[in-house]
Formats: structure tokens, sequence, C-alpha cells
């Protein structure tokens, strides 16, 4: 357990939306404490970051909109995780009709997607990413994973994946195998990152934790925030999502994964940052070979930076 007087993050407003908290006035309070400044150091109100938010009620819906004025939201997830997820949903709209019919503040009937949002669809474990993990399978593998994927049970060939790839490489492997492969998706990421019309925006995943973690972590390093205060927001994720924890290690256990997935791991950040830095020459150096060039760098960091440092 942190000690009392560690750093932590202000308190999620939305308990149907789990994860969620805004990047800016999280940063700003953490650096306030480590790094005392006398103006915040980036601009609140416009980045936000949170667990899937599909199931969110009516009144968090309205805040979301209303309170926080989101108008986009960027969603990571991969195809599987959607068809997954519309499943689970129709069941429970089918199985729930009743209980839903005596509450006021239910999402059993409201749309996934929540109306007068833009959405933006970016598989980041997807494309060069998931070529790069099929081709560490065994060819028998491999073979058996493209006949389940032929005949539509996706989750059943993710898990040859996630139990002979995946769980071996762990959080911390994965990420670096993010960065490596998934060069295409982090481009169009920032892309939208560098563009003043998509804020105030949400990022989310499923957990709001891994991916999510990663694009922050990311963004964080390039805006040149403290790697303390990166780490508190990014470790924050584990204790903010307990109350699925039973839920998510189903999901987990359906993909070959073990509870390990279920944590931040300590040194996900500095092994993020270590990676960046050997192999591309730093933050900056890795996001201009992925093609979000000094521009582009420069328009995020205007849009984010209050000061800097």
């Amino acid at each position: 357990m942190a000690p009392s007087n560690a750093p932590s993050i202000p308190p999620n407003p939305l308990p149907s939306i789990l994860n969620f908290r805004d990047v800016g006035a999280t940063i700003n309070t953490l650096t306030q404490t480590t790094h005392p400044h006398p103006h915040p150091h980036l601009r609140p109100s416009l980045l936000y970051r949170s667990a899937r938010p599909d199931s969110a009620s009516p009144s968090d819906r309205q805040t979301l909109t209303s309170t926080y004025h989101v108008t986009h939201i960027l969603d990571l997830r991969s195809t599987t995780e959607h068809i997954d997820r519309a499943k689970k949903r129709d069941q429970k709209a089918r199985t729930g009709s009743a209980v839903a019919s005596h509450s006021n503040d239910t999402a059993s009937d409201q749309p996934s997607k929540i109306p007068g949002i833009a959405y933006h669809e970016i598989n980041l474990n997807g494309g060069a990413f998931a070529r790069a993990l099929l081709w560490r399978l065994r060819w028998s593998s491999l073979s058996k994973l493209l006949g389940l994927m032929a005949m539509g049970y996706r989750t059943e060939a993710i898990a040859i994946l996630g139990h002979e790839v995946m769980a071996p490489r762990g959080l911390i492997g994965l990420g670096i195998d993010s960065l490596d492969y998934g060069t295409a998706e982090i481009k169009d990421i920032f892309a939208l990152l560098a563009d003043t019309s998509n804020y105030p925006m949400l990022i989310h995943c499923t957990q709001g934790k891994d991916r999510t973690g990663l694009i922050v972590i990311l963004l964080l390093l390039m805006l040149e925030v403290p790697l303390e205060a990166i780490n508190v927001d990014y470790t924050a994720s584990e204790e903010e999502l307990l109350p699925e924890m039973e839920e998510r290690m189903r999901e987990m256990r359906q993909v070959g994964l073990g509870e390990e997935f279920a944590g931040c791991p300590h040194g996900f950040v500095e092994a993020m940052r270590k990676h960046v830095e050997e192999k591309y020459g730093g933050v900056g150096g890795y996001l201009k070979k992925v093609g979000v060039d000094e521009e582009m760098q420069r328009r995020i960091r205007e849009i984010l930076l209050v000061k800097k440092y």
C-alpha cells in the first residue's frame, strides 16, 4: 500500500464510467505535489481517459456531454472486442428488461454510442501489430487459429494467441510491440490529437489501462511531463478498475491471459521511455519515425500545454 502522503489522482466523478479522469487536471494535481510550479502544466478540460463508456448511465452520459463538453471519443478497441461487447449488451438487454423498466437511471436501453459525440475507432492492436504476434505462433497453432476465425469463433482463436504469445510477452513486452508495430495507428491517433476541432476528447479502450495508458504515456512524454507524475497516472488505473475485477478476469481468461494482465506492472512507464530512447533517440524521434512530424507535435503542444517547465 502506498503511504498516505503519496501523490494520488482526483476521485472519479462518473460512477458508471470506470477509470475516468481529466488528464490535464490529474497531471496538474500530481506535478504541483511533486514538482511545485506557479502555473499548471497542462490545460484541463480538454483530454479525458477512461475504460469503455458503453454502459454509462443516462446521468453520466449527460454529465459527459453537458458538464465536460466531450464532443469526440477515440476508441482503441479491436473488432473482436466490439463484437463481444455487442453480444453481451444484447443478452443483458433481453434478460434485464424487467429490472430496467423499474429504473430511471439505467444504460440497458441506451445506444452504445452517445448521441451528439463523434466517434473515431482506431484498433491500436490491429494491422502490423496483430501480424507480428501471429507470426510468433507455431504453424499448427496458426492454422488452428485461422480455422477458428474462418468459422466465426473469434474469442477461441484469440485465446490461442493469448496463451502462446501474449501471456509470455507480458504487458511490458506487448507495450513495446505496440510501439514498434502499431506505428500506422499511432500516427492516426496523433493526427487526431493535433486537430483542435477534436476537443474536448475522451480516449478509451476496454479497461482504459493498457492501450489508452500507452497513448497517454507517449503524449505526456512528448509534453515533457515529469516521469513520476506519468507513472502515478498510469498505475492509478489498477485501483480505479477494482469494481469490475471479476468481469475483467473472466474476459481475460477467455482469451488465454492470466491475472497479471489485470494490473499495472511496476516499471511499465520507464520501460516505454527507455525503449523509445534507446531505439529511436527519444519520444520526439519515435514520433517523427512513425509520421508525426514536428509541426504536428507543435500543434499538440499548443493545444494542451499552458507553460513548459
